[in-house]
């Protein structure tokens, strides 16, 4: 098909396909493999949230929410209905968001953005950056002839055609087998590569052909840049998860599913071989969460409304060696379709709705631990059939997590070397004898964890 030329997106294009390609990096960037998600927050909040305590606490990356232009509106879901792919949505323009790119940068942080690339918007109207649209029509960018012929909704999910070439809720499914489209797309993620993002969030992933992400991934100025890609896992169904790992990271959805299984109705002891042992994707290529900002909403998962028991997955989840973490920072909601307090501005954390689970204390002080313990292996396992567990990870750190609804004291062989160190969870210290044991007592609902180099509190 013969294509108008699109310069702005042509040049960054063309300058891309001669790139030499480069194995895809699994696992953020660096050496620490936590990301805050910071759903929401505009970029000048997500800024010196880098500065006061990503950085400090040793969170290795944030992810921000879509910087595209978007339909109007104020509910969440307006972020995920691009119309243009300028940086000029609600939660910042193109200067805010280079300047926190650079902010961030500074405390030792990287930054991914979530990437909405398989469709455009649902209706009609002026964006958040003035550019007028249709569904199939966004003038300088997209016409009727860029999106799939299928112009209803995905009505089977055990159709391969179907999940990828129809509307996902009726938003306009671009044709990314078109090779004019996956030149926009890489000249949009070219763009926000050339503000210094260092890696990006594919969402919706499983509605576009795994061929065709590769191929737009292939014209990236670093086509081994970092690519987290959401792709839902369903029994059955034609498209699955394991299908992208080619090309980066997948999200693993069963691992949050199973974690408020566990957490809210089964044993703690059923998550000692907890990641391949049950079934999942290989660790080296899976992204793991206890919740984001759609199973919070849909209730599939565990959301801050579950208190103790999702503060405690979140725990688990960071000490325990399987994939990359996510940590999902948002707000308050009773509407899932509410949008964020201010318009994304976070004066403070826990005022105005804003929940900042990155910043709870339990949460927070387990990142350090994360990165103090990475690569050694689960030693020490303890469990008492139930809902106590205990577990190492090398001579490097050591977790317990008590979720029975009465207290539990008892010595816990670690191999830890001998010495004081500091409860991170509560901030008191704890003893480690000569022979590598440690005794207890953790109240119902309360964790320990240990880890070495922090003996103070």
């Amino acid at each position: 098909m013969a294509r108008r030329t699109l310069a702005g997106v042509a040049a960054l294009a063309v300058a891309s396909v001669v790139m030499t390609p480069t194995v895809a990096q699994a696992a953020p960037p660096g050496n620490k493999d936590v990301t805050a998600v910071l759903f929401e927050w505009n970029f000048n909040s997500v800024a010196r949230e880098c500065t006061t305590t990503l950085g400090p606490a040793g969170y290795g990356s944030v992810q921000v929410s879509p910087p595209a232009e978007h339909i109007q509106g104020s509910q969440w879901w307006t972020s995920y209905q691009p119309v243009s792919y300028k940086i000029a949505g609600r939660l910042g323009d193109r200067t805010a968001f280079r300047n926190m790119v650079n902010t961030c940068h500074a405390a030792g942080v990287k930054v991914v953005a979530d990437a909405v690339v398989n469709h455009m918007s649902a209706g009609s109207g002026t964006g958040t950056g003035g550019s007028s649209y249709t569904k199939y029509n966004y003038p300088g960018l997209y016409s009727a002839p860029d999106f799939d012929n299928c112009t209803s909704q995905i009505t089977n999910y055990q159709d391969r055609w179907n999940v990828q070439n129809c509307e996902l809720v009726g938003l306009a499914d671009l044709d990314t087998g078109e090779d004019y489209v996956r030149g926009a797309i890489a000249g949009y993620l070219n763009d926000l590569l050339s503000l210094g993002v260092d890696g990006f969030r594919i969402d919706a992933a499983k509605h576009i052909p795994a061929a065709d992400l590769a191929n737009i991934k292939s014209r990236l100025s670093n086509p081994g840049v970092y690519w987290k890609q959401e792709a839902i896992y369903g029994a059955g169904e034609a498209v699955q998860p394991g299908e992208y790992t080619g090309t980066g990271d997948v999200q693993e959805f069963r691992y949050a599913y199973d974690l408020k299984r566990v957490f809210n109705n089964e044993n703690l002891a059923y998550l000692k071989n907890y990641g391949e042992g049950w079934g999942y994707m290989n660790s080296g290529v899976s992204g793991v969460f206890v919740d984001n900002h759609d199973t919070e909403r849909n209730g599939s998962t565990l959301s801050y409304k579950d208190n103790a028991n999702y503060t405690l997955a979140n725990v688990f989840m960071l000490a325990w060696p399987y994939g990359s973490p996510d940590i999902n920072s948002g707000y308050e909601f009773s509407s899932t379709d509410a949008g964020p307090p201010n318009g994304g501005q976070v004066n403070a954390c826990w005022q105005n709705g804003w929940k900042c689970q990155h910043a709870w204390p339990e949460i927070k002080s387990m990142v350090a631990f994360r990165n103090t313990t990475r690569g050694q292996a689960v030693t020490n396992w303890w469990d008492n059939g139930n809902d106590a567990i205990a577990f190492g990870r090398g001579n490097k750190g050591f977790v317990a997590i008590n979720h029975e609804s009465g207290s539990l004291t008892r010595t816990y062989q670690t191999s830890l070397p001998s010495g004081t160190y500091c409860n991170i969870q509560n901030n008191t210290q704890v003893t480690v004898n000569g022979s590598g044991q440690l005794t207890a007592t953790l109240g119902s609902n309360t964790a320990l964890a240990v880890y070495a180099g922090k003996s103070s509190c």
